[in-house]
């Protein structure tokens, strides 16, 4: 360890700073959170919640699809409102209406300059002041405000019922008839959107913001970006530039020249043993990967043609039985599943390589029973979501077994821990391969670093049960995001980055010095920014100003890295030249490429968009986002996940020869379709929504009129070139992969690659 102490103190270094950074603040969104009321009551003393009716509203709302039909604090789905912004702008236009019929006995439209203005002096007035008494835990409304409240509810009773005066809001909104059939159930959920409202418009003590940092943006109460979300914005884009400056200078001048790189061996390491019988075993998991891939892309297509007939494809009225809400959740776990599983896959093929090319004992057993398990938790998760937003599971068995209605940790809680015991096991199952190997002499740093990075996957997904069914939405957020961003972005990269550097040093195309050194140097950059840049994402829920400073600060040096990801896809490319028999891994270093590429721009580029506070105050919630995770999700972990496929597919199935035409379709169809879908359709619609949300309110850029106007709906059925296009590739490498798997005998030299190169086995 002694010739990389300095790269691992660093390593141990960051990874303490920012945990603690992250744990701290943690302790912060804990404190701050926006208090739920024991009592709301109206001037006259009427009861009108409680806490607990509140969050029997939030149950409600998680049954129906949460985060899956419209969005929360601008976290969620896009064709729907934000329940919060629209919520409050209704709200607020009532209150206008009745103050006008009050004090000058006509509508407010109606009123000349002067009396509007009055009006919406004592609008912001009584709105944005803190009426909440926290020694008694009651907030008190005037009367005038809890009419508004009940004309508001009556609203949203109606949209979430099959009242037929609102039947084609619904279908504008991609909502099914009777969402939520129970009128007691719809009458608690629109206290739970009240809520998340009030919170949004109410000052908090001491602060001249609310409890939202002033977001959603709605001029009728001066909601307007706070000095410090300009401020930490600005110091964000500086620390971005001073970053990407201190990392070139250290490339330049830090990075080691002299390096030698090894002779390239003659055949290929990998081949030198015979496939172990657990090897052998993970062909069922790259079959499960492209069916799931598959599944998901078509499920895509079927979720975006909702946002142009949002009850109906091509006519055919299939909402009733897959709405909206439940298509978009399979299509976001469906991706989730696969793309798990392709990582699964890669791990469990490097086990017997790091254990000396052996399998532990009953290894093929333990293979065998994880992917029964892993389907198991996916059959199940997809059965729950169904029979939860169809109503038909009992609502007190919705969360655990239905939906949690949290957007990427959707799957019912049993199918959650079904799904975390998976992971555990899949580590354990790692570990017998990368223990007896740690105990043998030699450099051990790079398995090191790769072991730490699998236990990390394997724990750290247990941060999704520090929240329940009723936990406060804030706290929720700041958990649902150590799953979403820190064990995703930040240890699957690692990992990735690891595996990769391990796969290529054992096939003796780079030095153990170099891969060593550089996936260290690289955990150290994607840690230091991605663990309290976690934070990024909770600017506006219910947190405070520090909060916001740190996850503005440290999140803009998540771009730094990626910045050199060129330099890192060309490095992968040219290793295709070492040597002859590299032709065969070819495809596999292709998606490795495409990888590099869509990291600068999904993650970076188009990540850093959305980055700074006051960007990400005017289109959270909008399409500009999708853009962000449909770049990143699928082109960085997708390609992924699909080339660690490709890659041990080439070694189960060494006598098949990858057809290039077929390989060429699927590459080029799965980024040209991703190009066209992001820049032809959900950028365009972003920026349109960031102007309409910048000048008028978020609440317009997510309205009916909005939404259903002609460009907008020009722009989104123009996504279907783009959709088409990626569904064609992704059809193409899904049926390479299976025509390797079940049909090799099909394939022969003539598609296309060399047959005495082809990787053989001793």
């Amino acid at each position: 360890m002694a010739n990389y102490r300095r790269l691992w103190l660093i390593l141990i270094a960051i990874l303490t700073l920012t945990f603690a950074l992250l744990g701290y603040f943690g302790t912060e969104v804990y404190r701050s959170a926006p208090p739920i009321p024991d009592q709301v009551v109206s001037a006259g003393g009427a009861p009108l919640m409680t806490e607990e009716t509140i969050l029997d509203g939030q149950t409600a709302w998680q049954s129906v699809g949460g985060m899956q039909l419209g969005s929360i604090w601008g976290h969620g789905a896009y064709q729907a409102p934000d329940w919060t912004a629209d919520w409050l702008h209704r709200e607020l236009l009532a209150w206008l209406d009745l103050a006008a019929e009050e004090e000058f006995g006509m509508p407010y439209e109606d009123l000349n300059g002067q009396q509007q203005n009055a009006l919406q002096y004592d609008l912001k007035t009584e709105y944005r002041t803190n009426t909440y008494n926290p020694e008694t835990g009651i907030l008190t409304l005037s009367e005038r405000r809890t009419q508004a409240i009940a004309e508001t509810a009556d609203y949203y009773s109606r949209l979430f019922s099959d009242a037929p005066e609102l039947r084609s809001t619904r279908e504008n909104y991609a909502m099914k008839e009777n969402t939520l059939p129970s009128a007691e159930r719809r009458e608690r959920m629109t206290e739970f959107f009240f809520w998340t409202a009030w919170a949004a418009a109410t000052e908090r003590p001491g602060s001249d913001a609310t409890y939202t940092n002033n977001w959603p943006h709605e001029p009728l109460i001066d909601n307007k970006p706070t000095p410090e979300n300009v401020i930490w914005s600005i110091v964000s884009v500086v620390l971005l530039i001073a970053g990407i400056g201190g990392l070139v200078w250290a490339w330049a001048f830090l990075r080691k020249h002299d390096e030698e790189e090894p002779a390239a061996p003659v055949r290929d390491p990998l081949t030198s043993f015979a496939l172990t019988a657990s090897q052998r075993g993970l062909g069922k998991y790259l079959f499960l990967v492209v069916a799931l891939f598959g599944f998901q892309v078509m499920l895509g297509g079927f979720t975006a043609h909702y946002t142009v007939e949002g009850q109906s494809f091509y006519g055919i009225n299939v909402s009733e039985w897959f709405p909206y809400s439940l298509v978009r959740t399979w299509h976001i776990q469906a991706a989730l599943f696969w793309i798990a599983t392709g990582f699964l896959a890669a791990g469990l093929f490097l086990a017997p390589i790091i254990n000396g090319g052996r399998d532990p004992k009953f290894q093929k057993l333990g293979v065998d029973v994880l992917f029964w398990a892993l389907v198991i938790v996916v059959a199940g998760s997809f059965t729950g979501n169904y029979l939860a937003i169809a109503q038909i599971m009992p609502e007190h068995l919705s969360f655990w077994l239905g939906h949690q209605g949290y957007e990427f940790v959707d799957l019912g809680r049993l199918w959650q821990i079904g799904k975390f015991t998976g992971i555990a096991f899949w580590l354990v199952l790692m570990l017998r391969g990368i223990v007896p190997a740690l105990r043998q002499p030699g450099d051990k740093n790079l398995l090191a670093l790769l072991t730490a990075s699998v236990v990390a996957i394997g724990l750290f997904y247990g941060a999704g049960f520090f929240y329940g069914e009723r936990t406060h939405i804030s706290i929720m957020e700041y958990w649902r995001w150590w799953i979403v961003h820190l064990w995703v972005e930040g240890f699957f990269e690692v990992f990735a980055t690891t595996a990769l550097a391990f796969i290529f040093c054992s096939m003796g195309l780079v030095s153990r010095t170099v891969a060593t050194s550089a996936s260290l140097a690289s955990a150290s950059l994607f840690m230091l920014g991605g663990v309290p840049g976690t934070f990024h994402h909770l600017y506006f829920a219910g947190t405070t100003t520090p909060v916001m400073a740190v996850g503005a600060t440290f999140s803009a040096l998540e771009v730094v890295p990626l910045v050199v990801l060129g330099y890192e896809a060309w490095e992968n490319w040219r290793l295709k030249a070492r040597a002859s028999w590299m032709e065969n891994v070819r495809w596999p270093l292709v998606f490795f490429v495409a990888v590099a590429f869509w990291n600068m721009l999904g993650a970076g580029v188009l990540g850093f968009m959305i980055n700074p506070p006051v960007a990400l105050y005017y289109i959270q919630g909008l399409n500009t986002t999708p853009t962000h995770a449909h770049a990143a999700l699928f082109g960085v972990y997708g390609f992924l996940a699909l080339g660690f496929t490709l890659l041990i597919l080439r070694y189960l199935r060494p006598q098949v020869v990858f057809n290039d035409r077929l390989m060429k379709v699927g590459f080029w169809g799965l980024n040209l379709g991703l190009v066209l879908m992001l820049f032809t359709s959900l950028l365009p619609i972003g920026l349109i929504q960031f102007f309409a949300s910048a000048s008028e309110g978020l609440w317009y850029a997510r309205s009916e009129a909005f939404m259903q106007s002609d460009i907008l709906q020009l722009l989104r059925w123009v996504r279907t070139v783009g959709d088409v296009v990626f569904i064609v590739g992704a059809l193409a490498v899904g049926w390479q992969v299976v025509k390797a798997l079940f049909f090799p005998t099909l394939i022969t030299a003539e598609d296309g690659a060399i047959p005495e190169q082809q990787p053989t086995r001793a």
